[in-house]
């Protein structure tokens, strides 16, 4: 069983690692200033984060199972926030009109669309998860609603990521995206986010 813990982590930080260090060799950031790199690298980051969310809250980490797994989880939804804020921020200051284009839907580019959904979708979870208890919001409620916006958030995430041809490596972004979406779809069916009472509803 420690064997394979430790394989699981190698294998995870491999997954977390790969990205970073192909995207840090890219030949675009030569020309680049470091706050869009910093900017770029954070949505990266962010990219990550969605693969461990949805493993954190399964407690699938070895080491790491519920309630421990569940406490991270929250902290790194508050991180999520973060590196998006600074994704967002970091694009505004080397190109507001860009951002300002982005945020009201009027870009050009399709992948600026799904990165503004996602984005809001992030914030609004977040709210939502700071005011769920004023709000009276019931446990059921609050499971749809969250699962909701964690769709949006990865789904949004991951074709806003493969539709940018940016510093991110082909091969390490689509794997990284599809073990998010792996890892979302994984962690619905087994806690049962949305139960059998839709079929029954229908």
């Amino acid at each position: 069983m420690r064997l394979r813990a430790i394989l699981i982590w190698i294998a995870l930080a491999g997954i977390v690692l790969v990205p970073l260090v192909a995207a840090a060799q890219s030949p675009l950031l030569q020309w680049r200033q470091p706050v869009y790199i910093a900017a770029g690298f954070a949505g990266i980051v962010a990219l990550i984060l969605l693969l461990l969310q949805p493993l954190l809250a399964g407690g699938y980490l070895p080491g790491l199972a519920a309630p421990r797994g569940r406490v991270l989880h929250r902290w790194t939804g508050v991180l999520l926030v973060f590196v998006v804020i600074v994704h967002v921020a970091g694009l505004w200051i080397t190109s507001p009109p860009d951002v300002v284009d982005a945020l009201l839907f009027r870009s050009p580019t399709p992948f600026s669309v799904w990165g503004v959904l996602a984005m809001w979708a992030v914030f609004l979870s977040a709210l939502l998860a700071l005011f769920r208890r004023k709000l009276r919001v019931r446990p059921r409620t609050w499971r749809l609603a969250h699962t909701a916006f964690a769709l949006v958030i990865v789904a949004g995430t991951v074709i806003h990521a493969l539709l940018i041809e940016g510093t991110m490596e082909t091969t390490s972004k689509v794997a990284l995206c599809a073990l998010a979406i792996v890892a979302f779809l994984k962690v619905v069916a087994d806690l049962k986010l949305f139960p059998l009472r839709l079929k029954r509803s229908a």
